[in-house]
């Protein structure tokens, strides 16, 4: 009998899964079970199979996505806080060969940068906006986000986020579907195995939008905030799916016509 080799399982006839080479080797700083993490490793898989390395620039603004440069090797350009879809307009304006895109979660984008995120999407700028909606601002310790859901307790809404005082979730995803520079907007998901391969599609089609000069690309990644959800990673994401689903549902919201 030939002696066993361990070498022979990882031959790439055998290979399974391997890291995308986009992803650093840097210890990400994320809480367990925090569906950034994941989305990251989905967008560094898209950008490698798409040979887009070496012309992708990213915008990261305040949050816990700042540190995405430690993560990704690609350009990366921080922005202040809100402001990304607006450096991502003048990035892609200046070189319009790049592949650029934002990553924001909601307390920045829906909140501080409603403005740029808004008018972005109206003139259709040609990038893709990756919005982290986990209903809570995450990294500043947990208040009450323009997501929070109705009822949901935070540090700033202890009792519960209440209609007629604190106002309804906004829907991003909704909102900026209805304007003309949107050509694509998708509300996906990390959670599961099957989530991520919708997202990567997603993803996938998002570079194929931009490079066809289509207007503004707009996913919605619904998450988990485990930590300020105060809620173990399991059952940080059996809550999402009973409460944050209903409400911002998953599934694509606009597609170019004839898609």
């Amino acid at each position: 009998m030939a002696e066993f080799n361990p070498k022979d399982i990882i031959k790439p006839e055998n290979l399974v899964y391997r890291k995308s080479k986009v992803l650093t080797d840097n210890v990400m700083h994320y809480c367990p079970g925090c569906g950034h993490g994941t989305a990251h490793r989905t967008l560094a898989e898209v950008i490698e199979e798409e040979e887009l390395q070496s012309r992708t620039i990213g915008i990261t603004p305040v949050g816990c996505s700042v540190l995405m440069y430690n993560y990704l090797d690609i350009d990366m350009q921080e922005a202040a806080h809100g402001r990304a879809p607006a450096l991502a307009t003048a990035v892609k304006r200046l070189m319009p060969d790049r592949f650029v895109f934002t990553y924001q979660g909601d307390g920045d984008l829906a909140a501080i940068g409603t403005a740029e995120t808004i008018h972005t999407c109206n003139r259709g700028e040609n990038i893709l906006i990756l919005f982290v909606n986990n209903g809570i601002y995450g990294m500043t310790g947990g208040q009450m986000a323009p997501t929070t859901l109705l009822g949901m307790k935070s540090s700033t809404s202890p009792y519960g986020r209440d209609a007629a005082t604190m106002g309804s979730p906004v829907k991003m995803a909704d909102l900026v579907a209805l304007l003309p520079g949107t050509c694509y907007v998708t509300r996906q998901s990390v959670h599961t195995a099957a989530g991520v391969r919708k997202l990567k599609k997603a993803l996938k089609k998002a570079v194929e939008y931009q490079n066809k000069n289509m207007g503004t690309c707009f996913i919605e990644v619904v998450s988990n905030c485990p930590s300020n959800w105060k809620m173990t990673p399991v059952a940080a994401n059996k809550w999402m799916e009973e409460n944050m689903f209903p409400a911002y549902p998953l599934g694509d919201i606009k597609v170019p016509a004839g898609e």
